[in-house]
Parts: C-alpha cells; structure tokens; sequence
C-alpha cells in the first residue's frame, strides 16, 4: 500500500510555556479529504500550520511528527527544504484571497513564478500554463485576466486564482483554510464544485479547515473536530453529522443556521425608512479610458419600524452599496431616500445620526490604539455634548446592554475574541440611540456558535428597544431566521420584494430559487 500523503502524529504547539495544541494525531490519503472544524481559537489553522511547516510565531516549539508522502518529515525541516516542498507538493488556499494576492503584481506574473520555480519552465511555457490554469477554474477570459490586478477581480474571481496558483504545480496535498467563508452562497457552491472537480482530476488530498459544518459535510471524507486544542471526535463525515458523540460537537451542530427557522413576530409600525428609485453609479479607469459601474439602478423599498429587512445577493449585487448610499459614504446619482419624512441625502447630521451601521470584520472596524472605552464613546463625543463622566456612564450601560462585564471598557481590541469584538460594534452603533441600524455581514466572519449568540443578541435587542434592522448578509438560512422581509439583488436591480414567509415558501424568480438550492444541505451529498 502507498504511504498517506500526510500522517501527523503526537502533534504539539507551545508557546512560551503554554501548549497551544494537544497530541492531535491523522492521517490523509491520496484523494480524501479531511475537514477540520471547531471554534475561534481551536487550533484549527495552527495545528496544519505547524504539521506543514509554515508556522513562524516567536516563541513557538513544534513537536511529533508530520510525514509528507511518506519520505519528507515537516517538523524541524530546514527553511531550504521547506521552499522546495511549499508551493511544489503542498499548495495553500487561504480565507482572504485580497491579502494573500499580491497588490503590485499581475494575476499572470503570480501564476507564473511557482512554475518557473519548481517546474523549471521558461517564462513562455509558464505563461501558457498559467492561461490553461485560469481556464480550468472557471475565468472568463483568462487571458485577459493575466494582465489584470486583483483589485480588478472580485472576491469569488480572487479565490479562484488562488486555487489556480495552488494547484499549479499538481500539489499531492492542498490546505483550504477557510476558503469561503467571505464568499456568497452561489460562490461558495462553484469553488466547493471546483475544488471537488479539480481533486478528483488529480487525487489531490484535501484538507479543509472551516467553522461551517455545511460546507464540511459536502466535501469531506472525515471531520476532526478540536476544541481548546484537543482532538475531541474524529469520525467519518456522515456518522458525525448524523450521530454526534461529543457534546461540544452536538453544540456546534446545533448552533448551525437552518433554513426554517421564522424571527419573531413584531407589530409592524409606520414606514420609518422610504427609498424610491436609488440610483448609483462609480467612475472607473479602464485601459481604454474611463466608464462607469451601474451599481444600483433603481431600487425601491420601504421600512416599517421595528421589523428586519433582508437585503441578499450574490456579490456585487449592489447590497453594501445601498449601505454606503444610506450612510453618506457613497454619493447617489439618483433617486430618494426619506428618514421618517425627512430627505437622507439633504440630511443634517442630526439627522444621519439616526443611522448606524455595523460592518463585516470587528477587528477592522475597530481602532486597535483605542481602548473599547474611547471605541464606544466616540460617536458620543462627536454628535453630544455629554460631560465625560456621562459618557463612562453611558459606555457601561452600553455594554451590559450587549451583555460584556464592564471591566472590558479598559481593554483594547485584540484582548477579545471575535464575538466580544462585534459585540463592542454593536455597542457602538447603539450609542446615539438609532432608529435604524444596518448590519453589513455582520456574521459571516464569526464561527457558528458565536454567530447563534450574535444574532440572538440582535433579536433581543429588536424586542426590547424597538430596532429597525437592514440585514445585509450572503446566508440565506440566516436571512430567514432574522428577517420579515426580503429584497433580492441581482446587479444592482430588484429581483425580488416580498414578506419573507412568502418568499421562502413560494420564491418566484428563477435567481431566487438559484441561490435557495446553493446553500450546503445539512447531510453529506456523497
């Protein structure tokens, strides 16, 4: 019998005197896949950093062994030998395709370095190599796409060329380190369709790390499920999901979002928010001179005070634009937007204040300088007159309301954890007391046992202070259990606009019923 591709055995991470990772133990043979799930702060990503050889944290000791095909050990492997085999026989797949693509260099010239590397290949067969590679995961044009950017392409277009560069040169082994997680549920199925595809072309060994134990169940052959570091079930995918024996497994299963689950029911008010024919577009540079993107064209809705209205689409639909429009930070070319009577777009910052917003990634959106004190207080001491003393008063009311000790106020962003950190967003956003609060993939970075408590913190809030929400998010299952109604983009134009109970029960439009039928089914389609 062949040797597996990789066999991890007695794997042990410490950092300074604390061990991070426990004894984790597996082995991967040619064309399986091994999905590696838990919480922030598992282990996940540190553990097959540290079994690959790529892990460079100060103060950090690696122990056990991590054997590739066999031959090679990784674990004390010299920086030499490391670069002969990352690249050639181990290809990486990161969740953020924008900061592992380089800025300044072209999508042909990074395709064609691995393979004038490792393969030895001029720079015209590495060229013709890298258009067959674009072509094989699904680019239009991709010799156009050569010469382009990856500020150019979208995120979906990015992931692709990064699974394109890690396949490059036929690893027997990629690492998929949460590679959709930022992706819409459309997206999300190609690249999940393509990497399947591509594996079983090659019988390239897959592992696959994830928070989302729906993608895991329809590519993986075997879940290794870590928590605090430690390998706490280790089972073929189907007996897993089906038939949990862990308890910390039977929670994450749990906390998964479902398609069914109904928000609460709400007395609708009068309309709070009123957009008719929103129309936005951006100057853009292009080779042969400047155009325009049409990024919203002609969206109308309403907003009935208190309720949820889901905003969904594939990316580039026009949903954050909507957002930016809304929030001044992006210029409408058209249409109108009144706040309880009130024209939005002439509107006086008393009035904008009204409006807050939570973004996708709470450690970005947060002043890593500040202490979460001066984060929450801020739009206070821009929009108020509060003494100082009123603001502490009111940033310890905030974050009970958020349910974080007060004793969080003198800590800085990178003390908390993913969920504290959106939390504090959240807190922020609450501050001037707003009618409406848009909530911008709020959720698609947190892991699920943390989203669960995120949006029933969002809900509770709803119920008790009377919130409007616009839901912006690529989750359909959780657009249903947060929203009354929905409105469907589909490049920047209205698809569909309809009670969420009817929409999900009846959807009309065929782009509707095309991103129902992509989220992940709850059981393994293999």
């Amino acid at each position: 019998m062949n040797a597996p591709v990789l066999k991890v055995d007695d794997l042990r991470v410490a950092i300074g005197r604390r061990e991070i990772v426990h004894g984790i133990r597996f082995a991967l043979e040619q064309e399986q896949t091994l999905g590696i799930v838990g919480e922030s702060g598992s282990g996940k990503s540190l553990s097959v950093l540290a079994a690959t050889g790529l892990l460079d944290a100060p103060g950090a000791r690696v122990s056990g062994t991590s054997v590739l095909d066999g031959t090679s050990e990784l674990i004390g492997a010299s920086p030499r030998a490391l670069r002969r085999i990352h690249g050639d026989r181990v290809g990486f797949v990161f969740q953020d395709p924008s900061t592992s693509l380089h800025p300044l260099l072209t999508i042909g010239r990074q395709l064609t370095e691995p393979l004038e590397t490792h393969r030895r290949l001029s720079a015209r067969q590495a060229r013709l190599r890298a258009g067959e590679l674009l072509e094989a995961v699904g680019l239009p044009d991709p010799q156009a796409k050569l010469d382009a950017y990856a500020h150019q392409l979208s995120g979906g277009q990015r992931q692709r060329v990064m699974i394109a560069i890690a396949l490059s040169c036929d690893p027997g082994l990629l690492v998929a380190d949460e590679p959709t997680t930022a992706l819409d549920v459309t997206t999300q199925a190609q690249i999940i369709d393509l990497v399947t595809t591509l594996q079983r072309d090659t019988g390239t060994a897959v592992v696959w790390i994830s928070h989302d134990l729906g993608v895991i169940g329809q590519v993986a052959d075997e879940v290794l499920v870590l928590k605090a570091g430690e390998t706490v079930e280790q089972r073929p995918v189907r007996e897993l999901l089906t038939d949990p024996q862990h308890e910390y497994t039977r929670t994450l299963l749990a906390a998964r979002p479902r398609l069914g689950r109904q928000p609460p029911a709400v007395t609708p008010g009068p309309v709070v928010l009123d957009v008719q024919h929103l129309d936005v577009r951006f100057p853009v540079a292009t080779p042969t001179g400047r155009t325009s993107v049409h990024a919203v064209d002609d969206v109308s809705f309403t907003v009935r005070r208190g309720t949820t209205l889901g905003i969904v689409g594939e990316s580039g639909s026009g949903k954050s634009t909507i957002a930016s429009a809304l929030t001044g930070l992006a210029q409408p070319t058209g249409g109108t937007a009144e706040l309880d009577g009130q024209d939005l777009f002439a509107a006086s910052r008393s009035l904008r204040r009204r409006l807050a917003m939570v973004f996708q990634d709470p450690f970005s959106s947060l002043d890593p300088r500040a202490r979460i004190e001066q984060s929450i207080a801020e739009p206070l001491r821009v929009h108020t007159r509060m003494s100082r003393s009123e603001r502490a008063r009111r940033t310890s009311e905030l974050l009970d309301l958020v349910g974080l000790p007060t004793g969080f106020a003198t800590r800085y962003p990178h003390e908390l954890s993913g969920g504290q950190r959106q939390r504090v967003s959240i807190a922020r956003a609450l501050a001037l007391e707003p009618d409406i609060v848009i909530l911008d993939e709020s959720t698609a970075s947190l892991d699920v046992s943390i989203q669960a408590r995120v949006l029933t913190l969002l809900r509770t809030l709803q119920q008790e202070l009377g919130l409007t929400y616009l839901f912006i998010a690529h989750d359909l299952a959780i657009v249903q259990e947060m929203s009354h109604d929905v409105l469907v983009l589909q490049e920047g134009r209205v698809v569909e606009h309809r009670p969420a109970a009817e929409l999900f029960a009846d959807p009309r439009e065929p782009y509707t019923r095309q991103l129902l039928a992509a989220i992940p089914p709850e059981l393994p389609v293999h």
